[in-house]
């Protein structure tokens, strides 16, 4: 038998494939292939044809970025270039490239476009890699987006994903790459991108997140803002921080990959601590928001809405140093005044659930409608008893309050205190901690103030405070308060007088005065001094040392009220604001503490008018100059207000007050050169100090919105003198102490100055309202000075006499 014979038992061999059949196949996928490629071309022409026919000739100009002028916000400075205040929808700083540190544009570059450089403003390989995924997945999911194509989007598109927006992107995308270089390209998008919290560009963004110019910023720090772009809000490292931080591990891995850095410098910014800035509301070190307001106003009311996006840099003649000292001085004074008044019990009360979570969310939600004031911050009570409080604070933090801390809320926390002033577990209350590290138990003042410091030689403000908080209330008490001076308002009846003929030894009586209500039109009025006492006959400079209203008035009497209403206008002072009747001499008129503090300057500076401004220099965001300003000045060009003669007397009769009046408190200050006056309205309403050092004026003044009494025993001498006295102490360091020269016309005669034209039996006015019996009888000896001897301001004033005075403008 043949062997090669098949077996009868053997399975049947299986056929091969047909030589024909796998050719047949093969050319089936060749066909699949070139249709698909057929089809690939045909789309890709027809999308060249739209793009030819329909895209390329309604593709926009170019201008928006050839001339690029983004919005940029309106930026208020200090004189030393302290930034106070920030106005805008976008928050941006615009940047040239070459001050954009080279490890934050490869961060970029890495994450957002590694082959920028390389292509023509669309890269082809991630065109078609994206081209493919969408083709395998049915949809698109991956974007080939270059920074070319995100510029065109931002500036020219909508960001919707379709077909039709992604051609009109290309096609601008290779527009641009033809009209700017790449480094301006790269400029333009790291100018406008949104990066979250209100900042556009990555300038503004340093600034932002970090509290750093972007010359200043780390390698860890640029790759979190290098993260941005892609989701704001989802890589914001202030609101999700871990996610931020995993986008950072993810850039810096990826420099890594593209030798950008190296393993040490990869390892470095790993191990980097996130340090972010403060709170928007915090981001401003110096405290002026009153003034940051005044010149948003005054810049609206210049350039309108373009205020807010053509980028004005605003420099003002505040200084950034008095601005810190008068912000302080003045809430030192209001908070010692409040806490004289009592403890006045929790600012609300909360029911605080049992459950932990719940308890932390009513807290937290409660303290959003009691926001922190600076340093004095809000806290929910969650444990209360004589001896100690615990409150939750907004931060999460626990607040231990015991011994001193609690003195000031004592009397709350005892069992038999009311239940609207008690603290107990749901309280909300107030606290500070001082340098120690101790908290205390404080509240927020109800009683308001003003301070304001300007230069006398040419009226620059150097600080200006118009209330406890910006927050609280915008009302600016500097510019926007009418209200009486007091006896602060006597120096400018006093150098009326100078120039009728007295001077500081005429004798004046300080004896009663009554007037019928036939003589005033009105009510009867009889002034008083403070106290009530009489001290009869007194020399000029004794009477104003005292501040003795009845001298006041007989001096007003004998000037003519008519006279010194006008006289007062040579100060800046309201003729229609001061009715010319006897009240005028107590100050029962109404000011503002600006005014006050341009007055003032007069008697400073040697006897000119200058005009209090705040606004130095405006600039574009080039830096070019679009306004400075002009003052007048002193001895220069501002006209003269009063005669040299004039000012050197009524210098010398306020520093009198300072050293030995009702202003001696400021002898703490170890300086012979320091002038001013105290005041204090009828019923303690109002409290001033106005004064001065040749370099610096300044005013005072507390009291309430609603003018109420602020206490008997309070004067202009025990409220607002200290809170000048804390501003010079800082203001004046290192100032020299100024000695006025005395003009050839003032002549010293016995101890005593006069005019070269009114001297003893020559024009002089010896007496007023002093009988010759009375005058020979005046012992020389002078009575104590009565400390804030200025009260009683009249009650009223109203036309055509005196009546009532009480200020009605808030």
């Amino acid at each position: 038998m043949d062997s090669r014979l098949p077996s009868p038992n053997a399975s049947p061999p299986v056929p091969s494939q047909p030589p024909k059949r796998r050719r047949r196949w093969a050319v089936k996928l060749a066909l699949s292939f070139a249709g698909a490629l057929a089809a690939m071309c045909a789309c890709a022409g027809l999308v060249l044809l739209y793009a030819l026919i329909v895209a390329a000739p309604q593709l926009p100009s170019l201008s928006a970025l050839t001339d690029y002028r983004p919005k940029v916000p309106l930026r208020i400075y200090t004189a030393d270039h302290v930034l106070i205040g920030e106005f805008g929808e976008e928050r941006r700083d615009v940047v040239r490239i070459e001050a954009v540190p080279v490890f934050l544009r490869q961060a970029i570059l890495a994450i957002e476009d590694a082959r920028f450089y390389d292509h023509g403003g669309v890269d082809v390989t991630g065109v078609l890699r994206a081209g493919m995924s969408a083709l395998t997945n049915g949809r698109a999911t991956q974007g080939a987006s270059t920074i070319t194509m995100q510029v065109a989007r931002n500036f020219f598109l909508s960001s919707e994903k379709t077909y039709t927006r992604k051609i009109y992107e290309m096609m601008l995308a290779y527009k641009i790459e033809r009209e700017l270089t790449k480094d301006q390209i790269l400029e333009v998008y790291m100018n406008q991108i949104y990066l979250g919290q209100r900042a556009y560009g990555f300038a503004s963004a340093a600034r932002v997140y970090f509290g750093k110019d972007i010359r200043h910023i780390t390698l860890a720090e640029a790759a979190m803002l290098a993260g941005l772009p892609k989701a704001p809000s989802a890589y914001n490292p202030i609101v999700n921080p871990q996610r931020a931080r995993l986008r950072q591990r993810y850039i810096l891995q990826r420099m890594l990959e593209l030798h950008e850095i190296t393993r040490a410098q990869y390892d470095g910014a790993i191990a980097e601590p996130l340090v972010l800035a403060g709170a928007p509301a915090q981001q401003f070190s110096v405290h002026a928001e009153y003034v940051a307001e005044m010149v948003r106003q005054a810049m609206v009311a210049q350039y309108r809405e373009e205020a807010y996006t053509r980028g004005l840099n605003i420099v003002t003649t505040i200084d950034s140093g008095d601005q810190d000292a008068a912000y302080r001085a003045l809430r030192r004074g209001l908070m010692t005044y409040d806490s004289r008044r009592g403890y006045r019990g929790p600012e609300g009360q909360l029911a605080l659930p049992a459950a932990p979570g719940a308890r932390a969310d009513a807290i937290a939600a409660a303290l959003e409608k009691h926001p922190d004031n600076g340093e004095i911050v809000a806290g929910v009570v969650v444990s209360a008893n004589p001896g100690e409080v615990q409150a939750v604070l907004s931060n999460g933090v626990t607040a231990k309050i015991s011994g001193d801390g609690l003195r000031f809320a004592a009397a709350s926390l005892s069992p038999r205190a009311p239940a609207a002033a008690g603290i107990r577990p749901g309280s909300i209350v107030r606290l500070v901690k001082d340098d120690a590290g101790a908290w205390s138990i404080v509240q927020l003042p109800q009683v308001e103030g003003a301070f304001v410091s300007i230069v006398p030689q040419d009226g620059a403000i150097r600080s200006l405070v118009g209330g406890f908080d910006f927050g609280k209330s915008k009302f600016n008490h500097v510019t926007q308060a009418w209200r009486q001076p007091g006896s602060s308002f006597k120096p400018f009846i006093y150098s009326a007088s100078l120039d009728k003929g007295l001077g500081p030894a005429t004798i004046i009586n300080d004896a009663p005065l009554f007037f019928s209500a036939a003589e005033t039109g009105g009510q009867p009025w009889e002034p008083k001094n403070y106290g009530g006492r009489f001290d009869g006959p007194m020399t000029m400079r004794t009477a104003l040392q005292k501040s003795r209203n009845l001298v006041s008035i007989r001096i007003l009497a004998h000037i003519g009220t008519h006279y010194a209403q006008q006289y007062i206008t040579r100060f800046g002072f309201d003729a229609d604001k001061h009715p010319a009747y006897l009240p005028m001499a107590l100050g029962a008129g109404l000011v503002t503490p600006l005014q006050m503090a341009g007055a003032y300057s007069v008697f400073a500076n040697g006897g000119y008018r200058v005009n209090p401004y705040l606004i130095s220099e405006v600039t574009d965001q080039d830096g070019v100059v679009l306004a400075r300003a002009q003052p007048i000045v002193a001895e220069r060009d501002a006209p003269r207000a009063i005669d040299a003669r004039n000012d050197y007397v009524m210098n010398s009769l306020l520093q009198s007050v300072a050293q030995r009046g009702t202003g001696a408190k400021s002898n703490q200050l170890g300086r012979k050169d320091l002038a001013g006056k105290t005041g204090t309205t009828n019923d303690s309403r109002d409290a001033w100090f106005a004064g001065y050092q040749h370099s610096l004026a300044a005013i005072a003044w507390i009291g309430y919105d609603a003018p109420r009494s602020l206490g008997d025993r309070e004067t202009g001498g025990g409220l607002a003198l200290p809170v000048w006295m804390d501003y010079m102490r800082q203001a004046l360091t290192g100032v020299p102490e100024y000695e006025m020269p005395m003009p050839s016309d003032v002549i010293p005669i016995g101890g005593e100055l006069y005019f070269d034209t009114f001297l003893p039996g020559q024009g002089f006015v010896h007496a007023v309202g002093v009988s010759e019996a009375a005058l020979h009888a005046q012992e020389n000896a002078i009575g104590p000075v009565a400390e804030a001897a200025d009260q009683h301001t009249p009650a009223a004033v109203s036309e055509p006499a005196a009546a009532s005075a009480t200020v009605a403008e808030q």
